[in-house]
């Protein structure tokens, strides 16, 4: 009993959320050069029933498979886009106003990828958007939108800083703000758009670039966010965003195998977790690895869960 105590009375004294998250190293299980990937910067990953689907963030017309069989990794077209015209409705904002003086309307930037069984669901940064993508291929809109909301709390305010991830957590969605400030979106039929901040952890190095999120996942009831700026994944509870715990995979990422030559700030971008790990690739936007100035393939790092974490316990 008096430990109890003793144990309750020290978590009132400690900064509130940023208490009792360990930080692990990351354990590298796999790792993968994308074969047929350079110049298309995959931004998105997702499971969907078994398969392992990305989006690029340059071209908007496929949906991508990852087949990870044999020796190497492979690209592939899975689903080609029909018919998803620009969205109407609230502004785009001042990033699509910029993408309009350089790029074609139909350029979606599309920067996360869900799944729920057989339907995908597609996040546009340009617009801010959520699209729905059936088995069959037919694809539109969803009515959700949150950009005017988000902008007036000081969201979504940064060219090329705005709608980044996306996950399906039973009925709701939750959409990643990538940065300056980042935040977490959570999007429910009926209701407005509920705004959370995310909660920090003490471990986490961000070495003075922004603090980012930039991929979620969902696995076993709990909300993964994805850390870029900090090389970080953290499992966090869906009902306080608060950390149990979180992997730092940055020696894998600048190992020198792995590392590209313009390192200024993290590249992962897209992340998937299932029962195997989680999955993370790195969008390298086109720029080539330093082992290998030929080499401009995107890198999909297989990591594991930390060890021991199903005893940890969540700290609400």
């Amino acid at each position: 009993m008096l430990r109890n105590l003793l144990l309750g009375g020290l978590l009132t004294l400690l900064p509130p959320f940023v208490s009792a998250t360990p930080v692990h190293p990351a354990q590298l299980l796999a790792s993968y050069w994308l074969n047929d990937s350079a110049g298309l910067d995959i931004s998105g990953l997702s499971f969907c029933s078994g398969e392992l689907l990305a989006v690029s963030d340059k071209n908007s017309a496929e949906i991508y498979a990852l087949d990870l069989a044999g020796q190497g990794a492979v690209l592939a077209s899975r689903i080609g886009l029909q018919g998803l015209n620009v969205p109407d409705g609230e502004s785009a904002g001042p990033m699509a106003a910029l993408l309009d003086l350089v790029r074609d309307g139909q350029a979606m930037d599309f920067e996360g990828i869900s799944c729920d069984g057989d339907t995908a669901y597609l996040l546009s940064e340009r617009y801010n958007r959520l699209a729905r993508l059936e088995a069959n291929g037919s694809v539109a809109w969803l009515p959700y939108r949150w950009a005017a909301d988000a902008r007036e709390r000081g969201y979504l305010r940064k060219v090329n800083a705005a709608s980044e991830g996306v996950v399906k957590a039973g009925d709701d969605f939750w959409i990643a703000m990538e940065r300056e400030p980042r935040g977490l979106l959570r999007l429910r039929a009926d209701t407005e758009p509920e705004i959370f901040s995310i909660p920090p952890v003490a471990g986490l190095d961000f070495r003075s670039r922004s603090e980012d999120v930039t991929g979620l996942a969902y696995h076993d009831g709990a909300l993964f966010t994805l850390e870029r700026n900090a090389f970080a994944v953290c499992r966090r509870s869906p009902e306080t965003l608060r950390a149990q715990w979180c992997i730092d995979y940055r020696a894998i990422e600048e190992a020198p195998q792995f590392v590209y030559r313009e390192t200024r700030y993290g590249k992962g971008e897209g992340l998937a977790v299932d029962a195997s790990g989680i999955h993370v690739v790195l969008d390298n936007n086109n720029v080539a690895r330093a082992a290998d100035p030929d080499d401009r393939r995107a890198l999909l790092l297989h990591l594991a869960f930390p060890p021991g974490t199903a005893e940890l316990f969540w700290v609400r």
